[in-house]
């Protein structure tokens, strides 16, 4: 799959939420600038600005969408302007021969995990948990995400860095006022370890169960994150069953908690020392990817190498 360079078309589309959910078209327009400020062009979908009752649109114009956008030769990649909740409704109306066909990349993160999940189980493309469209109007953090994003869509191979300092105030409205932290990635289990890179958002994730849409690499490494309204409870039994899907991972890599999931590091702990396997195979946690800010970008089906003793995360795509 061609990598994103200098000069190269992005559409936005709409696959779960639409741009109502975040106030409207106009107001996320600075998405759209300091995207081109990277130097690209932007488009939208035809059915961008339809909003239904549930703030999403039709299954069927969030397909069309997505297969105009894969067809057109004049769009290198695609964004999804923000997650939502209902991204799984589309999958088993994508045409993923004509995705496999017309590869391009594709970012996106929180709901779009399980698309972008099944697009890589479907066709073997990768696919990218990363800023999504409106995720580039954010001010603060956005230098560490716009080249974490940057790194990912134009190099065959990066590694992942941690931020310098994180926040989870509500980065879409830029009249709050920010309370960032300073960063640490951090250990549970030591270890190296290298696999494919599946997952993303937990409970997204958790919707492909028993699908023929959930990805099965032989060997793979889990990357996983809970959106604000997934509390402890959600965390733990949702981790239960992905592990009784995915039993023998090489790694486990969990992105941080906003703090509204009351998931302290005492709880966390002993949530994850429940399992042995665990005490096996290295697990870092705290990283800088979904629901708190800023966010690095990574490849789903890609292999990573992880290294805890160096805290260390490889990736090489195709």
């Amino acid at each position: 799959m061609k990598k994103l360079t200098y000069g190269d078309h992005i559409r936005v589309l709409s696959p779960s939420n639409s741009i109502e959910s975040l106030g409207g078209f106009k107001i996320n327009l600075p998405a759209k600038r300091n995207l081109e400020k990277l130097g690209f062009s932007v488009s939208f979908s035809n059915h961008y600005m339809e909003n239904d009752l549930l703030g999403s649109s039709s299954i069927a114009s969030r397909v069309s969408d997505i297969h105009d956008a894969f067809k057109d030769n004049l769009v290198n990649a695609i964004l999804p302007t923000i997650g939502g909740f209902n991204v799984n409704e589309i999958l088993p109306y994508l045409d993923y021969e004509l995705i496999k066909s017309h590869p391009k990349i594709i970012c996106g993160y929180s709901d779009t995990t399980a698309l972008l999940n099944a697009i890589y189980a479907k066709t073997g493309m990768e696919t990218y948990m990363g800023p999504s469209y409106s995720s580039f109007k954010m001010k603060e953090g956005q230098d560490y995400q716009s080249r974490m994003w940057l790194n990912a869509m134009t190099r065959r191979s990066y590694n992942l860095v941690p931020s310098k300092e994180w926040t989870d105030d509500p980065w879409y409205d830029s009249a709050q006022q920010r309370h960032f932290k300073p960063t640490e990635w951090k250990i549970y289990n030591m270890g190296s370890a290298q696999g494919t890179a599946i997952g993303g958002n937990l409970s997204s994730f958790h919707l492909l169960a028993g699908t023929e849409f959930a990805p099965k690499p032989d060997k793979y490494i889990l990357f996983l994150e809970g959106a604000e309204e997934e509390d402890y409870r959600t965390f733990s039994r949702c981790l239960s069953a992905l592990l009784q899907i995915y039993p023998e991972p090489q790694a486990l890599v969990f992105g941080r908690f906003p703090e509204k999931c009351g998931i302290s590091e005492e709880l966390f702990h002993f949530i994850l020392n429940k399992y042995p396997h665990l005490q096996q195979i290295p697990v870092m946690y705290d990283l800088d990817f979904a629901h708190t800010q800023p966010l690095f970008t990574f490849t789903i089906g890609a292999e990573v190498t992880i290294d805890t003793i160096s805290r260390s995360i490889q990736f090489k795509t195709k």
